[in-house]
Formats: C-alpha cells, structure tokens, sequence
C-alpha cells in the first residue's frame, strides 16, 4: 500500500477509535433504557474542560489529566442521569416500559439538558476555542520505518484498546457487567429475580461517560484546543456508528466506528474537508434501507 494511503488508514483508526468510545456510550444506554441520550456528546464535551481546568489550575501530570477527565465524565453521567432520565422511570410496569410516549419525554429532557450544559459551558469558559498549554500537547512525530505517526495516534489508539479491554472484561466478568447484560436483555426479568436496576442504569451511565469523557480529553490534547459545541459533530458520528451496529451490539457499533474513520479520512483525497462528513450520513441512508436492524444487528442474548 502507497505510504500515504496507510498514513490516511492510521489516520482514520484513530479518529474511529474516538467514535467508537462514545458510540459505546450510546449503546450501553440505549440498552438498558431503550432511548437515545441526546445529551452524551455533552459528556464528551465535560471531560475535555475538566482535564483542562486539571491543566490550569494544578499543571497535573498527563496520566492524572485522563483520569480526570474519566472521573469528569462518570460524575456528569451519573448527574444527568439523575436530572434527564430518573423521573421518567417512576413506573416501571411493562406498558411504561414500552410507552412511546415516554420514550420521546426522555429524548427531548435529555435534549434540552444537552442546550443547557453546553450554554452553561459558554458562560463560565466563553464560546471561543480554549488552547491546551504547549508542553501538554500530544503531536510530538514519532517515525516506524517510513511512516511518521504521532503521540497521539499513539495514546488514542493504545488507550482506546485498553478502555475496550476493561469494558468487556467488565461485562462478562463482573456483577455489574451481568446485571448491565440482563436489564439490556429483559428490564422486568432482570427486577423480578432481585437485580437492582436503578443501580444498574447509574452504573452504565457512569461506564459510558467515562469513555466519553476519555475520548474528549484526548482529542484536546492531539489537536490543542477545545469548544464549548465541540461534542456535536462526534456524537453525530457515534450516533450513525450505533445505528449501523444494530442499536445495541457493542462489538458492532465499535467495528462500525472504525469503518467510519477510515472511509472519513479516504475520503478527504477525493472531496473537501467538509464534504466529507457527508461519508456518516451516507452510511446511515445505506443502512436504514439495506440494513434496517443494523449490519450487526442480532436477537438479544439470553443472560
């Protein structure tokens, strides 16, 4: 392959690689609770100004700056949570459950929490762009062989595989992750047979905002600014990469992510800058008229 074609791949792994931490977010919630968090590019958004308030305020060391902005994105995930999401589960009976209504109440709340952080954002930091402090900035060349990739590539792609790592551990090795599987699986099951499902749906909304808080953070550290609306065009991107998966397949709202940045970055040789995000959307058409359970989209496991 020409040298620059596998720089454009790297490229889009790695912007893939942010996809797929908030597509995860997306998914995790949209399974439990069968409804789109509107407000999760917000998350991504929270996790990027508090590792720079870490930055500013306390010059912490990178690996304290990630961790948190994880802890940023869990703390704002558990909140909104708590604001958008807890009132609406006041009946749990199974026709509320499936209620269509209260699925578009929970959409739009989640939607205006999403105006609301992002105009409280623009208050307190400004609507202009925030610059990281130089000698935090991950774009340090590293040459392999005749490729010259950058820190940053490395540490998105190395701590995006391991946070995937820890996720699936989770998953399928703990009781949380259990419990996350079997409400995803059959909510009044999961609550007949004792599973606290309030715990649960905090637990998951803590699990998807931490990667969503990571993701952002690191993308203001590779490309050394941050904004207030910088969340909206990721979560767009999230957002079609889930529903490619099959609105609740992890691994596929993942594999999907990846196809996604590297068609993203293939296409800049051909189109303008912003013609090109017009790849996500194209992908999405495609998939709601070939694919309308998702390219990946299965039954549900049985837990």
């Amino acid at each position: 392959m020409d040298t620059y074609y596998l720089m454009q791949v790297i490229n889009g792994l790695s912007v893939g690689m942010i996809y797929a931490l908030i597509a995860i977010g997306f998914t995790l919630i949209f399974g439990v609770l069968n409804v789109v968090n509107f407000a999760h590019g917000e998350m991504y958004t929270l996790g990027a100004f508090a590792g720079l308030v870490c930055i500013n305020a306390f010059g912490s060391p990178l690996a304290i700056v990630i961790l948190v902005a994880l802890a940023g994105g869990a703390i704002a995930g558990i909140g909104l949570e708590r604001i958008a999401f807890k009132p609406f589960r006041r009946f749990q009976d199974e026709a509320s459950l499936k209620s269509r209504a209260m699925r578009e109440a929970t959409l739009l709340s989640s939607l205006a929490v999403s105006i609301i952080i992002k105009e409280l954002i623009q208050h307190f930091f400004g609507a202009e762009m925030q610059t990281i402090p130089g000698q935090y900035l991950l774009n340090n060349p590293i040459p392999v062989g005749p490729l010259s990739l950058s820190s940053g590539q490395f540490l998105i792609l190395g701590s995006s595989i391991l946070m995937l790592g820890g996720l699936q551990y989770v998953l399928y090795h703990t009781r949380t992750g259990l419990s996350i599987r079997a409400i995803s699986n059959n909510p009044l099951g999961a609550k007949y047979v004792g599973l606290s499902v309030d715990k649960t749906i905090i637990a998951t909304f803590a699990v998807g905002s931490m990667l969503g808080g990571a993701a952002g953070i690191m993308v203001g550290l590779y490309y050394g600014a941050i904004f207030p609306s910088m969340g909206f065009a990721p979560s767009i991107k999230a957002f079609v990469a889930m529903v490619m998966g099959g609105l609740s397949s992890i691994p596929g709202a993942v594999i999907c992510a990846l196809i996604l940045g590297v068609c993203e970055a293939l296409a800049t040789n051909y189109l303008t800058q912003g013609w090109s995000d017009m790849v996500a959307y194209s992908f999405l058409i495609i998939t709601l008229i070939f694919f309308p359970q998702g390219i990946f989209g299965a039954r549900r496991e049985r837990v």
